[in-house]
């Protein structure tokens, strides 16, 4: 089987997905000639528009997407896009995807305005047309994702992080987005509430193998290249860590703890330690934690109406599991 092509992916839902593009652009539209040149630069970095395409394809699930999709699609590309822009401020990165991030072309203050606007828009899609199911889904989510972050950095602090509390601060900061947009696409089409929820599951578990699948890269996951090294550097406990940690002796704990706390940009420590999570068998234990949430989030998607959606559904799940970049 060859590579899984995004575009193939995207075919049942590929209208929905181009007419979204505009709706998407009118979403964020002001009075403000600043804002509107910023919101149009964000429009044109755009990524692979994986979250509008979770939106679309659970609605195209359960029925035929309708007025409310494309209001859910914008309500998950605006909080995803606003908590961009605000991570970028509070890591001072001066670039996402290739581009400049909006910080670094228009200061700190205006990225956090920009942010907050963002927010705002997305609010209010939902308030006009009284969708507040949909207000509910994100409201949910983007708590999650705070509090995801704020435990990540309280962590990072003491290093002091065990297994669960890693999948807890990934279930919250990833997977409850990817979460929410399934359960958003669902809820956009029906309401059955059982329903809904299964989705919602199955698209928290399809968050937690993408996000592990994204700290096998920092140790050189795949055909990526060379190890990035990045989480070591910003002191984040990835799984592959956390594994190698706890199979280690008090000396070598000791010795990990001290690279990663005071000597985190010595690149012969670093890559040092990132051979021996390797040996330790750290990413073998952490893509078998991957592939159990992937099998978990395929064997979800049995529950639902065998279709076209579902079968673009299952190669997405595929698709951010067996990504190389």
């Amino acid at each position: 089987m060859g590579p899984i092509d995004l575009r193939s992916i995207k075919s049942p839902v590929s209208e929905e997905l181009q007419q979204f593009e505009g709706f998407f652009r009118e979403s964020m539209k002001s009075r403000v000639a600043l804002l509107d040149r910023i919101t149009y630069y964000i429009v044109k970095r755009k990524g692979k528009q994986i979250r509008p395409l979770f939106v679309f394809l659970t609605a195209k699930l359960f029925g035929n997407p309708a007025a409310k999709t494309y209001r859910a699609a914008a309500l998950v590309e605006l909080l995803h896009t606003a908590t961009l822009v605000h991570d970028d401020v509070v890591d001072d990165s001066f670039e996402r995807r290739g581009f400049f991030s909006i910080n670094a072309l228009w200061k700190n203050k205006v990225a956090v305005l920009v942010g907050d606007y963002l927010l705002s828009r997305g609010l209010l899609i939902a308030l006009d047309d009284g969708d507040y199911d949909l207000l509910q889904i994100m409201s949910k989510a983007v708590k999650a994702m705070s509090e995801g972050e704020l435990l990540q950095m309280e962590k990072a602090r003491r290093l002091d992080i065990k297994e669960e509390v890693y999948f807890d601060i990934i279930r919250q900061k990833t997977a409850s987005l990817i979460a929410a947009a399934c359960s958003a696409g669902a809820a956009s089409v029906i309401d059955n509430v059982e329903e809904i929820e299964e989705i919602r599951k199955c698209g928290e578990d399809i968050g937690m193998a993408f996000q592990i699948k994204d700290d096998l890269f920092d140790y050189g996951e795949d055909n990526v290249g060379k190890p990035r090294g990045i989480d070591i550097r910003e002191k984040k406990m990835t799984l592959p860590l956390i594994y190698t940690l706890e199979q280690s002796d008090s000396s070598t704990r000791s010795r990990i703890i001290n690279t990663v706390k005071r000597h985190n940009k010595n690149k012969k420590r670093v890559n040092e330690l990132i051979d021996l999570v390797k040996t330790t068998g750290g990413m073998d234990y952490a893509r078998e934690q991957m592939e159990q949430y992937k099998k978990s989030a395929h064997d979800r998607l049995q529950n639902f109406p065998d279709n076209e959606a579902r079968k673009s559904l299952k190669d997405l799940i595929n698709f951010v599991t067996e990504r190389t970049k």
